[in-house]
């Protein structure tokens, strides 16, 4: 019997042949960078320049930029265990409400893509906001070697470690702190050893001070941003009944978007923390270069979920518009030959797909309980695209009710979630998109409400078609396929 060290050599080998690397080619290693609420249109890349993100837009000049990534659940602790363990939430169940609280188990963990890794020899880090919540006997130590997560911090006996977290530092240093976290994690790498090192930035999440270094806000503080074409100044009549009567967007947009001076303000302070963000990715490459490792490293770019920020007259994230799901997504690999970089790719990418993405690349077998498809035959161009997916699905199964709930006793939260579904008061939905066409449907509401979009013709979501007699078959396909993609997700 071979052992898994011989085995992963082999499979090494047969996808160095695959990416046109030598046969020798090392294990790369894998730098995984996640913000909190940076929604996909505020980058240079992606068309705002205004936004000044030239280290990621460097990084993306350099890689593959996707045009259609999205989230598979678009609210930080869902979507970042989706991202984790390669499943989506209907299949892992693990985020903030009643019943969608389950905790990830040992056995869960043990199948994400740090503990697989870990067992096939790599050095794993975290660094940042954890965002997932496990059982009390999941042992992170045992899937991590460098872990910098609030006060968490090991190896206990790092001593620069826990000085760039000292509590006298500037607490609006924040983003620096995890920037000058990671460039201690490549300080003490050793030579021999691929790594993987997960950095989740707090940022640009919302408006709050901490987030806030003061020499950046200096570049941003005068600045006039350009405003969305579906931003909508006050209350938005156009929107379900259910989701303004309910979703808690809807009064965070009064108080934080609906006017040009509130738009404005936080635009500038979003602004601010993505360029802070955007000097971290600046540093980590130019570290990687003088390590003399860049040409053997895969970075990868995407946020946790989008952000309204009056869009749709909404603030927050969950609901299924583009704002909220859409996601950035930017993937360099520094082994990669030049006629595959500097590229923008149209395939239809999911935030399930991250997981097994990072397996793939690192030449490690991708779990069974993984739902969603590495990337790497995208990547390098060999992918036949007419057997990729031709759909992404995307679920919200997040109430405000339930979130204000979720600490109280089990059965009162078994007995608040039925009430809300009874009273219509729950707006939790799933679809799914086309390359053309959006579907989602609110499934607990009775009758069910659907919202159906030509994203060719309006992309930014303005005309329902539901009640349009001219794509009554497109409706009802996409209807059909939206409920056997999530029996399919669920029961797998």
């Amino acid at each position: 019997m071979l052992s898994r060290l011989t085995t992963v050599s082999i499979l090494a080998c047969a996808l160095a042949a695959l990416l046109g690397l030598s046969a020798d080619a090392k294990q790369p290693n894998i730098v995984f960078l996640m913000t909190d609420d940076q929604r996909w249109d505020t980058f240079g890349c992606y068309g705002r320049p205004e936004f000044q993100t030239e280290n990621i837009d460097k990084l993306a000049q350099e890689g593959v930029i996707f045009d259609n990534a999205f989230h598979a659940v678009a609210i930080c602790a869902p979507s970042r265990a989706t991202m984790m363990t390669g499943r989506y939430f209907a299949s892992h169940q693990s985020g903030f409400t009643y019943p969608f609280n389950v905790r990830l188990t040992p056995n869960d963990f043990g199948n994400t893509y740090p503990a697989q890794l870990k067992n096939a020899g790599y050095r794993t880090g975290f660094i940042g906001k954890f965002g997932i919540f496990t059982t009390a006997d999941v042992e992170l130590e045992k899937y991590f070697d460098y872990f910098a997560v609030r006060e968490k911090r090991w190896p206990n006996n790092d001593t620069v470690l826990q000085d760039i977290y000292s509590p006298d530092r500037d607490p609006k240093e924040r983003t620096l702190k995890k920037g000058d976290a990671l460039i201690h994690f490549l300080d003490t790498q050793p030579i021999d050893q691929p790594f993987c090192i997960s950095v989740s930035f707090d940022a640009v999440k919302n408006d709050r001070d901490r987030d806030m270094y003061g020499p950046h806000f200096e570049i941003f503080k005068d600045k006039v941003f350009s405003v969305p074409g579906n931003w909508v100044e006050g209350d938005n009549e156009q929107l379900p009944k259910v989701v303004k009567d309910n979703a808690r967007g809807v009064p965070l947009h009064r108080g934080r978007t609906s006017t040009p001076e509130l738009y404005q303000r936080l635009t500038r302070r979003f602004a601010t923390q993505g360029y802070t963000v955007d000097q971290q990715v600046g540093r980590l490459i130019k570290k990687l270069t003088a390590m003399g490792v860049l040409d053997n490293t895969v970075v990868i770019y995407t946020s946790d979920n989008g952000r309204f920020h009056g869009s749709h007259g909404l603030y927050d994230k969950a609901l299924l518009y583009d704002e909220s799901v859409k996601a950035p997504l930017i993937v360099f690999d520094g082994r990669a030959p030049k006629k595959l970089r500097g590229r923008r790719e149209s395939a239809l990418i999911s935030s399930v797909d991250i997981a097994p993405t990072i397996l793939s690349l690192a030449n490690v077998p991708v779990p069974d309980r993984m739902q969603g498809s590495e990337l790497t035959r995208v990547l390098n161009q060999t992918q036949d695209m007419s057997q990729w997916r031709d759909t992404v699905f995307m679920e919200n199964l997040f109430l405000q009710a339930m979130f204000t709930a979720r600490n109280k006793p089990t059965d009162q939260q078994d007995q608040a979630n039925t009430r809300l579904i009874a009273e219509n008061k729950s707006y939790r939905s799933r679809g799914i998109r086309t390359e053309r066409f959006k579907y989602f449907v609110y499934n607990e509401h009775q009758p069910p409400i659907e919202e159906l979009y030509d994203l060719e013709n309006d992309p930014l979501e303005q005309h329902n078609l539901v009640s349009n007699p001219e794509f009554a078959s497109i409706l009802t396909d996409l209807r059909t396929r939206t409920e056997e993609f999530y029996s399919d997700v669920k029961n797998n």
